[in-house]
């Protein structure tokens, strides 16, 4: 999703130089930039579209910014970005703009207001679940605002603090970006207790799989944002009878979480409306009288 064409040439015969052989396909509309009226360039060979754009790169000047079905305020949210992530720009509407997430391609409507212009060159990236930024290098400070875990800054190192735009994070709060964490059921682990917010993915509350999305990119897997897209896209199946171990996934209809062990099971759920370990059983159990197979994916990561 994220490669795009190459820049406009001088010549207007060469904007136009592309053919589509076959028909039109159907593309999962979640992670393909394509509406009624336009598209993506960068599926000018797939699919006819009345028009086409090039994504322009924008960033998350917000400390978060919901990414929404529809452009309103009160359309469900299909996704979150955090500050300093990427969001590739197609269409401006009003107060919407339409494009794609830098990080997983995801498709939706995020406040215009919240984008600033160009993607964000940043040095570092939250490592606490959330960080105060301070007006002065002093913990005494007064704190203006606070980032999510896996936000992402640009600053300079300023003996104990980074010095940003907005103001001072702690050095403890923070981890150059590129250096990545081992151990993803300890990532998740930092959200218990965290509320459960659909389309959530950190500020405020996350959902199910904006939890594993966030645990496994901060150790430097990126993986689809869905239940469905993660099901068929994290890992490999785990064989029937085959013992649980500490990392892997299991999903059920809809939903996905962590083992922490063999038997206990760390994800945020609507259930119990937070983050929370329970056991499996326990789950399986719940969901029994409503789903034949509460279980539909065992998955592995191999590390």
């Amino acid at each position: 999703m994220t490669a795009h064409p190459k820049p406009m040439a001088a010549s207007i015969a060469s904007r136009v130089q592309f053919h589509l052989n076959g028909r039109s396909v159907q593309l999962d509309r979640r992670i393909h930039a394509v509406r009624g009226d336009l598209a993506d360039f960068a599926l000018a060979g797939v699919l006819f579209a009345p028009h086409y754009a090039r994504a322009e790169a924008m960033h998350v000047d917000a400390s978060g910014a919901f990414v929404r079905e529809k452009a309103s305020s009160i359309s469900t949210a299909v996704s979150q970005l955090l500050q300093g992530e990427t969001f590739h720009l197609l269409d401006v509407t009003g107060d919407w703009a339409w494009g794609f997430c830098g990080h997983d391609g995801y498709v939706g409507y995020v406040e215009r207001s919240a984008l600033g212009t160009g993607a964000l060159v940043a040095t570092h990236q939250i490592a606490a679940i959330v960080a105060p930024v301070f007006a002065q290098p002093d913990i005494k400070s007064p704190v203006r605002s606070t980032l999510p875990c896996a936000a992402q800054v640009a600053g300079e190192v300023d003996g104990d603090f980074l010095s940003t735009a907005d103001g001072f994070l702690h050095m403890r709060h923070v981890t150059p970006v590129g250096r990545f964490e081992t151990d993803w059921v300890s990532v998740a682990e930092r959200y218990l207790g965290q509320p459960y917010v659909w389309g959530g993915r950190g500020l405020g509350g996350l959902d199910c799989s904006g939890l594993v999305q966030i645990a496994l990119g901060l150790c430097g897997r990126k993986v689809p944002r869905d239940t469905d897209l993660q099901r068929d896209g994290i890992g490999e199946p785990i064989s029937e009878g085959t013992p649980l171990m500490r990392g892997d996934l299991i999903f059920f209809p809809g939903h996905v979480g962590f083992m922490i062990d063999d038997a206990l099971l760390l994800h945020a759920n609507a259930h119990h409306m937070t983050t929370v370990i329970e056991p499996l059983a326990d789950v399986v159990q719940r969901l029994a009288p409503t789903h034949d197979q509460p279980i539909v994916a065992r998955r592995r990561i191999k590390v």
